[in-house]
């Protein structure tokens, strides 16, 4: 596969209170306690779950998932803002929200938040959450609330402009997530979900998303439209990626040669705000050829796979030679 457009850059306090805070433990106790969470990652295990049941696996934790989250979330909420941009949130609450990745990149891609809340079932998450905001320079990072508390859709609906959850539906048990998908969106402005970009990851977010079509909000991102899902089960499945710099400290305690990663994700968002979506999203890598390029889209009449540019299309040629997996693209 080529490259990934979305490069994020976690901000540069952050990224220093985390050197800092790792630096506090010897990085052999940190790549062991990495090793350990990234074999649950994958598993399907919740990283943030109680098995962070000292210091060191919490930091562990935030070095391993802290900038691949921010990553992620970074890249989704651009596209919110690009389809809906009449939308500048005040409030933002993140439910399952760890070490709070998801208050920075919303902080980052809206100045307009005043108010941010991050809802953690882990005590020791939410204290390092909390000192690593001491050092932001976003206000609504900085007096951030961290509250600690189950996702639990029986409990008082989040109420807020913007309510995120990553990489927590995974961790839920199968029965009680479209419960959970609705308490969410109950008061609500903006929903933003987000799964790893795996098969399974994607069958949650669709299933989510036919959750959320129910609520009559709009699908803002990364659908072109509010219909049905046009990928049909097990054949294929949507997913994107957001490309992250490695510090020299997160390269070693991750047993990585490359001075970078890509994390892969599945995600939708949904929305009361007035939408300006794309005619259409592009969601596999271009193949680039002499003279053309293929696209494989989804668009508002359903996926378009082999979708051909080529010379003769001018401006839209060389367009499609700049576009990456994951772009907007308007249908002619």
């Amino acid at each position: 596969m080529g490259e990934s457009l979305f490069v994020a850059v976690l901000p540069e306090p952050l990224r220093a209170a985390l050197d800092d805070e790792l630096a506090r433990f010897p990085e052999s106790r940190l790549a062991q306690a990495v090793d350990r969470l990234s074999k649950r990652y994958r598993q399907g295990d919740s990283a943030t779950s109680p098995i962070l049941s000292s210091e060191v696996d919490v930091a562990a934790y935030a070095g391993y998932r802290m900038p691949a989250t921010y990553a992620a979330v970074s890249s989704v909420l651009g596209e919110v803002a690009a389809a809906a941009p009449g939308f500048s949130p005040k409030t933002h609450v993140d439910i399952g929200g760890g070490t709070g990745a998801a208050v920075w990149a919303a902080a980052e891609v809206w100045p307009s938040l005043e108010k941010c809340t991050v809802l953690e079932q882990v005590a020791a998450a939410l204290a390092l959450g909390r000192k690593l905001a001491a050092n932001s320079g976003e206000p609504a990072v900085r007096t951030a609330v961290w509250q600690r508390g189950l996702v639990d859709s029986a409990s008082a609906a989040p109420e807020a402009d913007l309510v995120t959850l990553s990489y927590v539906l995974g961790e839920l048990p199968e029965r009680g997530r479209a419960d959970v998908v609705q308490w969410l969106a109950a008061k609500a402005g903006t929903v933003v979900l987000i799964e790893p970009g795996t098969p399974a990851g994607f069958e949650r977010i669709r299933a989510a998303r036919e959750v959320l079509r129910e609520t009559g909000r709009s699908v803002v991102a990364p659908c072109p439209h509010d219909n049905a899902c046009p990928i049909k089960p097990g054949e294929d499945w949507c997913h994107f990626s957001a490309r992250l710099p490695r510090s020299g400290v997160h390269r070693r305690i991750k047993s990585g040669t490359l001075g970078f990663e890509d994390e892969k994700f599945s995600y939708v968002a949904a929305t009361s705000a007035p939408v300006d979506r794309p005619s259409a999203r592009i969601i596999r890598h271009p193949r680039k050829h002499k003279g053309f390029v293929q696209l494989d889209l989804c668009t508002v009449d359903g996926l378009a796979p082999g979708t051909v540019v080529s010379k003769r299309h001018g401006v839209r040629y060389r367009a499609a030679r700049d576009a990456e997996w994951g772009d907007a693209w308007s249908v002619e």
